[in-house]
């Protein structure tokens, strides 16, 4: 949070600075494709957890709390938009900007408990006194159903390069916090439902290009993440760590005002 609080107070320092080192107000809108990387799901039970039935696992087999548990999660493609409010100061900027980014599971692999997989136990092990339910634990959570999705307020900076012609390349970065929802839902079933708050950071290139005097067209590529976002489990008692990373391709306007 320290870093977030002096990243805030210099932008505010930026916008509240004399009107004879200011050039230019702007506001920006954009729209892009996200692609969110794998995360490697990782956690452990609370409390102690007695299974239900297995293929090779017995009912009744009780992990002791602090057992590891975890799994991979793979990602469609989603979408992100974002509008921000900024000041150019020769050629700097700054800027405060409010973003939502949104990706479906594709599918859930390598479920391990304890340090072994158990894709190929029936899934009735996952739930305390269950039979046999006759699907196994990898075809249950191959399903994917479910999304992360992210809001995002920021505080970024940007370094505008000398123009090439009518473009203008720049380089910036920012920080500020990501609210996280988490929701992953295979073949119906709730697994993790939660939400968090946790520091944000990105890093951005991209360039720009004027079609008029107030007016400018641009195309950026941005790796944006959070820290790790601690979770419940609903299935059982546990708490799981989710990576929240990904990288960004958008276009947008710049109105000077």
């Amino acid at each position: 949070m320290l870093r977030l609080s002096l990243s805030a107070a210099a932008i505010a320092i930026a916008f509240t600075a004399t009107p004879a080192l200011a050039q230019d107000y702007y506001g920006s809108v954009s729209v892009g494709a996200a692609w969110l990387d794998d995360t490697d799901n990782s956690g452990q039970f609370d409390s102690p957890f007695t299974t239900g039935a297995g293929t090779t696992i017995p009912s009744g087999t009780v992990l002791p709390a602090g057992t590891s548990v975890g799994w991979t999660t793979e990602f469609d493609e989603g979408y992100t938009v974002s509008a921000a409010i900024g000041r150019q100061f020769g050629a700097f900027r700054g800027e405060l900007e409010l973003a939502y980014q949104s990706n479906d599971i594709d599918t859930h692999n390598n479920v391990a408990v304890g340090g072994g997989i158990i894709d190929s136990e029936d899934a009735g092990v996952l739930i305390t006194g269950s039979p046999n339910l006759g699907v196994t634990v990898g075809a249950l959570v191959d399903d994917g159903e479910g999304s992360i999705d992210t809001t995002y307020l920021m505080a970024n900076g940007y370094y505008d390069f000398t123009p090439l012609g009518p473009v203008r390349p720049y380089v910036g970065g920012g920080v500020g916090v990501g609210f996280v929802n988490v929701d992953y839902s295979p073949s119906g079933v709730q697994i993790v439902d939660d939400d968090a708050t946790v520091f944000a950071y990105q890093l951005i290139a991209g360039a720009s290009y004027d079609i008029s005097d107030r007016t400018a067209l641009f195309a950026q590529y941005r790796y944006r993440a959070t820290d790790d976002v601690e979770t419940d489990v609903s299935l059982f008692d546990a708490t799981l760590d989710v990576e929240n990373r990904s990288s960004i391709i958008e276009a947008g306007l710049r109105f000077r005002f």
